[in-house]
């Protein structure tokens, strides 16, 4: 099944819903950076949140860049997705130590906000202005949720509530399941329906603990909110997938200076160029950095 992130409304327009399942996306990111437990959660959280709040961007050429700087052993993470394009919004990312371990917390999970310790999370969004939007803001806990939802409360002011979770199989290595849930007030939301939603959103079951019952968005979406009015409106797929290829590779060797891409061919061996984002190798013989060379010199 795809992955795929449900855009909803309930309580008269007055809050807007998003429920997402990204198990596959999760996975194929572990799968592309041989990712441990605990980074594989955290950078699965991190993207979780990307994919949604790419749902929410008006076009497909917009661009936006989660990244968290930060002092615990994972060392950072970086998430980049794009606007709804051909009906999927696609997301690519890497943590900086892929391999962290640490202990997991007393109640046997694992602990992302260990593995992040104290930060910034930075959000970068180009949408083709003169200048892309910047927020940032302190990590509250470090286990992404909460950040999530600090920084829309902060840097966006929308008072939000963020849900993201991801289920890692013991041995390791395979997602058992994964999914996220923002839910958002608009400025005309009544009184009686923030309560009504702080209320539920204090007492709702953990994000992977009703993914694992087999609950699809929709489902999650009618177990909280059906009797706030609740109105599915659509659905838009979800991809871990990252737009590099040897031609922009090629592109970038093309800037570096002329004396370096020729030491680089007198040396007479083959480079590997690595993309952060995929883990995919781009492998250049020296006949092909002389072309790129001449080329540049056009």
């Amino acid at each position: 099944m795809n992955d795929y992130i449900v855009r909803a409304t309930a309580a008269d327009d007055s809050i807007r819903l998003f429920a997402a399942t990204t198990t596959n996306l999760v996975q194929s990111a572990h799968d592309a950076h041989n990712t441990s437990n605990v980074a594989t959660a955290a950078l699965g959280r991190l993207l979780t949140g990307g994919v949604i709040m790419g749902s929410m961007l008006k076009n497909e050429t917009d661009v936006m860049t989660l990244q968290i700087e930060c002092a615990g052993p994972i060392k950072g993470m970086t998430v980049t997705v794009g606007g709804e394009k051909d009906g999927c919004v696609n997301a690519k990312g890497y943590v900086i130590n892929p391999n962290v371990e640490i202990p997991l917390k007393e109640n046997g999970k694992l602990d992302v906000g260990g593995a992040l310790g104290a930060g910034f999370l930075n959000v970068i969004k180009d949408m083709g202005l003169k200048e892309p939007f910047a927020g940032q803001t302190e990590l509250v806990t470090g286990e992404i949720a909460e950040d999530l939802t600090y920084y829309f409360a902060t840097s966006e002011q929308t008072p939000s509530a963020v849900a993201l979770g991801v289920l890692m199989a013991p041995e390791g290595g395979q997602v058992l399941c994964a999914g996220g849930l923002i839910v958002q007030l608009l400025p005309f939301a009544p009184d009686d329906v923030i309560a009504k939603l702080e209320e539920k959103i204090s007492t709702m079951e953990p994000i992977t603990e009703m993914l694992k019952k087999g609950n699809t968005p929709e489902e999650i979406l009618n177990i909280l909110f059906s009797d706030m009015g609740l109105k599915i409106n659509d659905s838009v797929n979800a991809a871990f997938k990252c737009d590099c290829s040897k031609e922009k590779v090629s592109k970038a060797i093309m800037s570096i200076d002329a004396k370096d891409l020729e030491e680089m061919i007198a040396d007479a061996k083959p480079i590997e160029v690595n993309c952060h984002f995929c883990n995919t190798t781009y492998r250049f013989t020296p006949d092909e950095l002389a072309i790129l060379l001449k080329n540049k010199k056009i």
